[in-house]
């Protein structure tokens, strides 16, 4: 691959920020990174756009986790066996996205995406508090199981994990918007360190690339994490929405031909 102009590395840092702020307030910054990632480098194959988009998200979603944790003090009880599966998940999915051609994802996200904010806006008492479905054994192996299907999912393409996790733990496990947040950032922490734990030996990052935009997504996801916690759940499913809704837009013009 050539090398990289500091315009286009700029630019990318920038796109970095802005997934990091995306994706701790709400989930989905892969969406907003990776197809930066596509078009700054039109030469890299899509193990090496995938495996950089990992490594820079991971910094932003380990901040965000950390910030989550000390202020809203998520349930570890329920978080880290989640987290724990969707690890084994993202491991899964990596070495099966290695082979498929991404292209093919386009459909099932778009398909996705409008169910989520459907379901989001259909029901907007939704998110506002925790009223959880199960307890005890039921409620762990919901999430677990949860976990791990997101996990491969984001091992194999990743896109709107964060956006899908927030989704499940709310629309299935019953927490409120923040509390759900706050999980979801320490299960894509783990779905992102199980991605790279394929991609980073395999020699796939773009360092150079992969540097910058790890510092701007830790920039991005301590300002996310610090913006939701401080507007509380009714901000951040507002937020979600506007997101699910530009995501929409974006991956439905890809599988029209739009753009």
């Amino acid at each position: 691959m050539a090398d990289v102009s500091t315009e286009v590395v700029l630019l990318l840092g920038l796109a970095g920020f802005v997934a990091g702020w995306v994706d701790a307030v709400v989930g989905g910054g892969g969406l907003v990174q990776l197809p930066a990632l596509l078009l700054g480098l039109p030469g890299a194959t899509p193990a090496q756009v995938l495996a950089t988009n990992k490594f820079g998200s991971v910094w932003g979603t380990a901040t965000a986790s950390v910030t989550y944790y000390r202020r809203v003090r998520p349930d570890l009880r329920t978080a880290l066996p989640m987290a724990a599966v969707a690890y084994v998940g993202a491991i899964g999915g990596a070495l099966v996205g290695l082979h498929i051609p991404k292209a093919l994802f386009n459909p099932v996200i778009l398909v996705m995406l409008v169910v989520v904010g459907a379901y989001t806006l259909l029901k907007p008492s939704v998110g506002e508090l925790t009223r959880l479905r199960w307890s005890g054994g039921k409620h762990t192996t919901a999430a677990v199981l949860t976990g791990f299907v997101i996990g491969v999912y984001d091992g194999a393409l990743g896109p709107g994990t964060g956006s899908f996790l927030v989704f499940a733990l709310v629309g299935l496990l019953g927490y409120a918007f923040l509390e759900a947040s706050a999980k979801a950032k320490i299960t894509n922490l783990a779905t992102n360190l199980g991605a790279l734990t394929v991609f980073a030996p395999g020699g796939h990052v773009v360092w150079a690339v992969g540097a910058v935009m790890a510092v701007t997504n830790l920039l991005g996801g301590y300002v996310g994490a610090r913006t939701a916690v401080a507007r509380g759940s009714r901000f951040v499913r507002a937020v979600f929405v506007v997101v699910v809704g530009a995501f929409t837009v974006r991956i439905g013009g890809d599988v029209l031909g739009l753009w």
